[in-house]
């Protein structure tokens, strides 16, 4: 099977537990033995996604790790960094700025911790669950935070991030890319990094076309991915304009959404 199958992680890949279960374990590696490379697409940074790539064993079949949605692509067997790409420091200030007027929470990603003036906010702790990461708490961001930063995020109440990620975006659009992927992110990346942009550049580097591509998503993060995929499948817990950007619209990602549709493939392959 000559595919690339990308596959978001939280509301996607994992359940609610932040696991896989052992049926879309099973599928996933089937797919690998028959020919098929997995890459796995998401806002999370190295640290957090490596062991979902252990579990599924990607490094015997050339597995890809997408991180911070593209802003850090790494093969997972050698560990070989394929792209990256940093944001702007001097953004930096800004963003502090923002953080002070909308009493949101600003964080950052660096190795296996997470660094924020606010190592007790709500938001900031389920970060460093789904992840495994441990948080460092810093006086001054701006002076405090180990360089290169990736990626930074705007953490908060669900109800106030529309808004901000607004107000941000008609700020700084021009010169980050601003969105959230789930309720209470703010995810702040390069300008021009995307899931969509990131997986165009691997199918180039393998000699495949999008038609080449299978993508899994539920959130907004993932529109550019399914879009350019030549099977973009939308989860059942996934956002409506998710659904709307999607081929195929699959069970939840607690009903293993992505084994049964990988399974329903396979079949309709083997009847051919």
């Amino acid at each position: 099977m000559n595919y690339l199958i990308s596959i978001d992680l939280d509301g996607t890949l994992t359940n609610e537990r932040k696991e896989i279960t052992p049926r879309t374990v099973s599928v996933l590696l089937r797919m690998q033995r028959e020919g098929a490379r997995l890459c796995l697409a998401s806002g999370r940074p190295p640290y957090g996604m490596r062991p979902l790539a252990e579990q599924l064993h990607m490094a015997d079949y050339g597995g890809i790790l997408l991180c911070y949605n593209g802003g850090h692509i790494e093969d997972c067997a050698t560990k070989q960094i394929l792209a990256e790409r940093t944001l702007d420091e001097r953004l930096l200030p800004r963003l502090v700025e923002f953080q002070q007027k909308s009493g949101m929470t600003l964080m950052t990603y660096h190795g296996d911790a997470i660094y924020t003036e606010y190592p007790d906010d709500k938001y900031v702790a389920q970060s460093s669950r789904n992840n495994n990461m441990r948080i460092v708490g810093v006086t001054d961001f701006l002076h405090d935070v180990p360089r290169p930063i990736n990626k930074c995020l705007m953490v908060g109440d669900p109800a106030i991030v529309p808004e901000w990620e607004k107000r941000m975006a008609e700020d700084m659009g021009e010169r980050m890319h601003i969105l959230h992927s789930t309720p209470y992110f703010i995810e702040l990346l390069p300008s021009g990094i995307d899931k969509g942009t990131a997986l165009a550049k691997i199918l180039q580097h393998y000699g495949m076309s999008p038609r080449n591509l299978i993508a899994f998503g539920d959130s907004y993060n993932d529109i550019d991915m399914l879009r350019l995929a030549g099977k973009g499948v939308a989860m059942g817990n996934a956002e409506e304009k998710v659904k709307q950007a999607a081929d195929y619209v699959t069970l939840t990602n607690e009903e293993d959404g992505v084994a049964v549709f990988l399974e329903e493939m396979i079949s309709r392959h083997q009847q051919v």
